[in-house]
């Protein structure tokens, strides 16, 4: 019991301060000398500190109460299918360093080699503090099961990869791995713009395109932990081959991978790029987005095509969860001046009306930070299911 109450004490200074121990009694219903004996033992544990005397309604001002956010900082890793984004957090998940690197080469080895370096360069980064990096968490494009082997990613050509037990015997810290999307939703849950959202779907539009599904406050995870892989639901009967054996799949159509092959095509239409085999890969998007400012009429129509299939995808989601809230991030948040018309215009013409009459889409504030800040989270979050022994032993 004394362990569960100093857990929904920290958990209160953390969302709630600066706050009080009154405060903090009157809102957990925990009485003053319970509160103020486990919060002396939080502070022992320099987890919370004191900053002073607050306002007083009559009588002696209260002293105020701080989450020391700097006793500790966590690693999140976005591992996308062409670059690594790496941010050193403090345990607030407020972005103290960040980093973002190309991949080049997905060959596993060499990858594993890449996202080592990443992770010694965030360590390496960290400031003091009481409790050190207290963790890492790692988003990837693919199926993660329980224990954190990566099953299968697609766009990465990867199966059965083991990348936790790799980068734990490698740093001697915790590490937890999940999909990308999945860290992405619980990013934007955390600590975007719209976190009192009670449900919420979460679209990474990148290379691929992956979805994170919050249902009532918690990340829906489905029966077997793979849900959200709406990137491969069928938006063309007859469609185009995918990697993982189906046609016509969304993220043919819709993602930043999709949306740099057209582009390609019309560029060697107009010989501008050349039309050798593999010419299209030297293509990138901020080269394109260049050409958008510029105002080239071709490649602004190519943004619009990807706004309305995205809107095709987000009207299915809106039609199948009836949620309250719709954020878009990853890559293709980048692009929202141009895709942002028709794909609005393309929900509303597919979307039931009463589904679509309350929900709000909005493009994220994070952008492609989403994935990495949640995968932080969740190396916080595992700190702290830690310290709820660990403080108590202390």
């Amino acid at each position: 019991m004394k362990k569960l109450n100093k857990s929904i004490i920290l958990e209160t200074i953390i969302a709630e301060s600066p706050v009080s121990r009154a405060a903090i009694s009157e809102k957990t219903g925990l009485n003053k000398a319970t509160v103020s004996n486990l919060v002396t033992e939080l502070i022992e544990s320099q987890l919370v500190c004191e900053m002073g005397p607050g306002a007083s309604s009559g009588g002696r001002k209260p002293v105020m109460l701080l989450f020391n956010n700097e006793a500790g900082y966590a690693i999140g890793v976005d591992l996308g299918v062409n670059y690594i984004l790496t941010v050193l957090t403090d345990l607030k998940g407020q972005i103290v360093k960040e980093r973002r690197v190309p991949l080049a080469d997905l060959q596993y080895e060499r990858t594993l080699d890449q996202l080592t370096e990443a992770i010694s360069w965030a360590i390496d980064s960290a400031p003091d503090s009481p409790y050190g990096v207290v963790g890492i968490g790692i988003g990837v494009p693919g199926l993660v099961d329980p224990n954190g082997l990566v099953l299968t990613a697609p766009n990465l050509k990867w199966s059965k990869v083991d990348i936790k037990s790799a980068i734990e015997q490698e740093f001697q810290l915790p590490v937890t791995i999940d999909n990308e999307a999945n860290v992405g939703a619980l990013g934007e849950k955390s600590y975007g713009d719209y976190r009192s959202a009670r449900d919420m779907i979460y679209v990474s539009a990148g290379i691929g395109i992956g979805v994170g599904i919050v249902v009532n406050n918690t990340l829906y995870r489905g029966f077997s932990g793979f849900s959200g892989e709406m990137g491969h639901m069928t938006i063309h009967m007859d469609g185009l081959p995918c990697s993982c054996g189906n046609r016509g799949c969304w993220e043919l159509y819709a993602s930043e991978n999709a949306l740099l092959s057209r582009a390609a095509r019309y560029l060697q239409e107009r010989k501008l790029l050349p039309g050798r085999t593999g010419a299209e890969q030297e293509l990138t998007l901020d080269a394109i987005v260049s050409m958008a400012e510029k105002g080239d009429d071709g490649i602004i129509q190519l943004f619009n095509e990807a706004g309305y299939y995205l809107g095709i995808g987000i009207a299915n989601v809106i039609n199948t969860f009836n949620p309250e809230l719709v954020v878009i991030g990853n890559r293709l948040s980048l692009i929202k001046p141009w895709i942002e018309e028709s794909m609005l215009a393309c929900v509303e013409q597919r979307s039931l009306q009463y589904h679509h009459r309350r929900v709000h889409i909005v493009f994220s504030k994070l952008a492609m930070k989403s994935a990495a800040v949640g995968a932080a989270d969740l190396a916080i979050k595992t700190f702290f299911a830690q310290t709820k022994t660990t403080v108590e032993e202390g």
